[in-house]
């Protein structure tokens, strides 16, 4: 059997590895993928971006099914256009990416069907802005309504800031097109965490709980990036909240769709804070993987992936069984100087070849590839853009995967690395206070 992932980051690396594992593959295309993939054993890159070219090579390799990575070409209604070709594709439709495409969808979705969020206004004009802020105060969080690549969100710690914030986005078009909507939000304070769930539009079935570090900085400092490292699980998620918010978030999201019309098939993301009095209320919706969540996530895995995307596009998903690694994983991202804003790019990497070696032969840890490029004679790794690698670690509790990860981390370097040194304090400080 072949298969097809679309995307070019981590999530798509570990995606991938995670399927060529399936006993039933025998090959794994990733387009346009990255020198991680271009390296793996049963991966094979393919230089193709545009949706008809990626239909007309699933149609000539018999690709049994696509599944789609980034939200961007979900967004564009990939989906959609597979499906109408007779071709087996795992992703939402355009209409479900809503949810993550327009931040102003995702609110006025979550108001209609009483799910737990911040409160919001909507804005589209800066005097508009002004005036609604004349009348808050700090912190507030400005959201762009539009995809931004994690980089649409500013917490503004003053009205200052907020302001500053709004004019960057509706009047100086920093983010484009994503920024001409714009969401002023409460600020919530509390625990972070990500909730991914597979769903085939009637059925879900819950993946491992994780938490991602957003900041840029130790302590969670610094400005917003695409996620600097995760673990799974989260301390913070036990059982009966975990109950909650199956209850109070996943399930009303999906009926919503459904009401609405729109079946959901994919993998739903929903990142939550959990608050000082345990309440749960939902920050965003993605509609996919979150990148680095996937990392650790797929490395805890033990049930073959393909089986459980099998049953969520034929609608079976409630036969599916799921089995987890019972230890701890967490993955470090290593960034290039200049990330998040100015990423340079063409470093040489070194240290990665005995480690992709050794990984080969091990289960318990696996370095992720992102912003990699092979440099023309493809004998050197070199970096290509914001996060390059993230190492990606078992251990028998969070601790120990902590150290474990950042022993593997330390054996690579490129100049310029940018890298955070706490991932998973917050899990591992909980812990031990109890």
């Amino acid at each position: 059997m072949k298969l097809l992932v679309i995307g070019n980051g981590g999530r798509e690396h570990a995606l991938a590895w995670k399927l060529s594992q399936s006993p039933r593959v025998h090959k794994v295309y990733v387009a346009p993928g990255n020198a991680g993939t271009a390296v793996e054993p049963q991966l094979e890159n393919i230089p193709l971006t545009q949706t008809a070219d990626l239909i007309e090579f699933a149609r000539k390799q018999h690709i049994a099914i696509t599944v789609v990575g980034p939200e961007i070409p979900l967004a564009a209604g990939i989906v959609d256009a597979f499906q109408a070709a007779g071709l087996k594709i795992f992703g939402p439709s355009q209409k479900a990416a809503q949810l993550e495409a327009s931040k102003v969808f995702a609110k006025e979705f979550m108001r209609r069907h009483h799910i737990p969020t911040a409160s919001y206004a909507r804005v589209t004009d800066s005097v508009s802005a002004h005036a609604y802020l004349d009348q808050q105060s700090a912190p507030l969080v400005i959201k762009a309504s539009g995809l931004a690549a994690g980089k649409g969100v500013v917490v503004a710690q003053t009205l200052d800031q907020a302001r500053d914030a709004i004019e960057a986005m509706l009047v100086e078009k920093h983010l484009g097109d994503a920024g001409s909507e714009v969401i002023i939000e409460e600020f919530l304070e509390g625990i972070e965490v990500s909730f991914i769930v597979m769903t085939d539009g009637d059925h879900v079935l819950p993946l491992v709980t994780s938490q991602d570090h957003k900041r840029l900085l130790d302590g969670n400092l610094g400005p917003n990036t695409g996620g600097m490292g995760a673990y799974s699980p989260t301390p913070f998620v036990p059982p009966s909240m975990h109950a909650q918010i199956m209850r109070t978030i996943i399930d009303p999201t999906i009926n919503g769709l459904k009401q609405e019309g729109i079946r959901y098939t994919g993998f739903l993301y929903a990142g939550l804070m959990i608050t000082a009095d345990d309440q749960v209320k939902v920050l965003e919706f993605n509609c996919r993987l979150g990148d680095p969540e996937t990392q650790p996530i797929m490395l805890r895995l033990k049930t073959d992936l393909l089986a459980l995307i099998e049953h969520a596009v034929n609608g079976t998903l409630d036969q599916a069984e799921i089995e987890w690694d019972r230890r701890a994983a967490l993955g470090v991202v290593m960034a290039v100087q200049g990330y998040p804003d100015n990423p340079r790019k063409n470093d040489e990497i070194h240290g990665l070849t005995d480690l992709m070696v050794k990984q080969s032969h091990s289960g318990d840890f696996h370095i992720f590839h992102a912003g990699t490029q092979l440099s023309q004679d493809g004998k050197t790794m070199m970096t290509a853009g914001g996060r390059v690698l993230c190492a990606t670690v078992l251990g028998e509790n969070l601790r120990i995967a902590q150290q474990s990860a950042y022993q593997l981390i330390d054996q690579i370097h490129f100049d310029g690395c940018q890298m955070r040194r706490d991932i998973g304090y917050q899990g591992i400080h909980y812990q031990r206070k109890k």
